[in-house]
């Protein structure tokens, strides 16, 4: 059955395939409800009946995808697929109808698969849980740029014992904090968003700093795959009106095949929002591998630096970095509204300087020849060489005050 459209009582979603999980979610389920939340269970199972009644029928969810019936695909990869399309437009709907107070899911790798993508389409700040046989490794492909806590299951979800009920327990005590306790008021800024890496921190923190100090709000991302997809989504879900793009090494990820690339899409949202938007070209010297002995064999004899135990850094070659201009070029020559690109003439990072690994004038001098040839310059759409390092304090006013003229020439024309 499914909730009347008159309860407009917010739920929490516990959400499993019922087939196999419905004992373990109707106990996460009283376990929400002990702390007088009120709960619905959703069955997403493809297969055999539920074990236990859901609140929310599985006939139900597959009906909110027009184009594909879950229930009806003899593939297990396409009806997990379509049940998954499905479940977002159910919690969308649900979400949009001011019904959704949290969602919590169980699931081994079909299930997370499922689940997530449901939940990932939800709005920042929306508590999301996931129980998962795979939350202790890489959960990369599944939390995205969301907001999904993941609970690694520690044993499989499948029955109730001495580990699981503790994990599931936890997992919806964890939940219900998250719905019961309101996060705290404060006042409300502007919020813009930054990218920052460990070797651009001196130039993200100054200009973090300057542009508090003007009454926004800079929220700082880590330029690691996740935190680039994670201000994209805020940029799309209108969340963040302006952009200073100081870091983008994911770039150099995405293009030469390190562990951080951001995905093909990375500056759409940006670009298509026309947000103030202010790049530079952080970190685009290196490209992240894990632990050495990870490094692919093809690059065992470029120029490595261990960054820690669990990171690596390769230098970018000329030609990586002509190839990088190229991406970037492609992307931002789409752009109708206004962009700032700042080349810092004297090296991209901290280990891109005299006496450190990654200084090469030869590779650095390709990347911004390149990106000069291959940008369309307009009047709203330039490129503009300094002659400081990209920590150097010069370089850091730059960045901020061109934000700043975009900034306010933006207010004035919103006024």
């Amino acid at each position: 059955m499914s909730p009347t459209n008159s309860d407009l009582v917010p739920l929490v979603y516990a959400i499993a395939t019922m087939d196999t999980k419905g004992e373990e979610l109707n106990f996460v389920a009283e376990q929400l409800k002990s702390q007088g939340l009120s709960v619905a269970t959703i069955d997403v199972g493809t297969l055999d009946p539920p074990s236990i009644e859901p609140s929310i029928t599985r006939d139900v969810v597959a009906g909110c995808n027009p184009n594909t019936d879950a229930l009806r695909c003899e593939d297990r990869g396409q009806a997990i697929e379509a049940m998954s399309d499905a479940l977002q437009t159910f919690l969308s709907n649900e979400h949009r109808s001011g019904r959704v107070a949290g969602v919590i899911g169980l699931g081994g790798t079909g299930g997370t698969a499922l689940i997530c993508p449901a939940m990932a389409a939800l709005p920042i700040g929306v508590p999301k849980v996931m129980v998962s046989t795979v939350g202790g490794g890489d959960v990369s492909a599944f939390v995205g740029g969301s907001d999904i806590v993941m609970f690694p299951s520690i044993v499989d979800v499948a029955g109730l014992n001495q580990v699981s009920t503790k994990i599931l327990s936890n997992a919806a005590h964890a939940l219900a904090g998250m719905v019961s306790i309101p996060s705290p008021t404060t006042k409300v800024r502007p919020a813009i968003g930054m990218t920052m890496f460990g070797v651009t921190t001196t130039c993200a923190t100054a200009v973090r700093v300057a542009l508090e100090a003007e009454g926004l709000d800079p929220l700082v991302f880590h330029a690691t795959g996740t935190g680039g997809r994670a201000m994209d989504k805020l940029v799309e879900s209108k969340l963040i009106r302006g952009v200073l793009d100081i870091t983008t090494t994911e770039v150099a990820d995405e293009v030469v095949g390190g562990i951080f690339p951001a995905g093909p899409s990375r500056f759409d949202a940006i670009i298509e929002s026309e947000v103030p938007y202010v790049m530079s070209l952080g970190a685009v010297d290196m490209v992240n591998f894990r632990a050495r002995s990870t490094v692919p064999e093809k690059f065992k004899d470029r120029l490595l630096h261990v960054h820690n135990p669990q990171i690596t850094l390769m230098r970018t070659t000329p030609d990586e970095n002509r190839e990088i201009a190229r991406w970037i070029a492609e992307k931002v020559n789409r752009s109708t509204a206004e962009v700032a690109i700042l080349i810092p003439e004297k090296g991209v990072s901290a280990l891109d300087a005299p006496g450190q690994p990654f200084f090469d004038l030869e590779a650095d001098e390709a990347l911004f020849s390149e990106l000069e040839r291959c940008i369309d310059t307009t009047p709203k759409r330039t490129v503009r060489r300094l002659p400081y390092h990209i920590n150097d304090p010069e370089f850091a006013k730059a960045l901020t005050g061109t934000f700043r003229s975009m900034w306010i020439q933006s207010q004035d024309g919103s006024a």
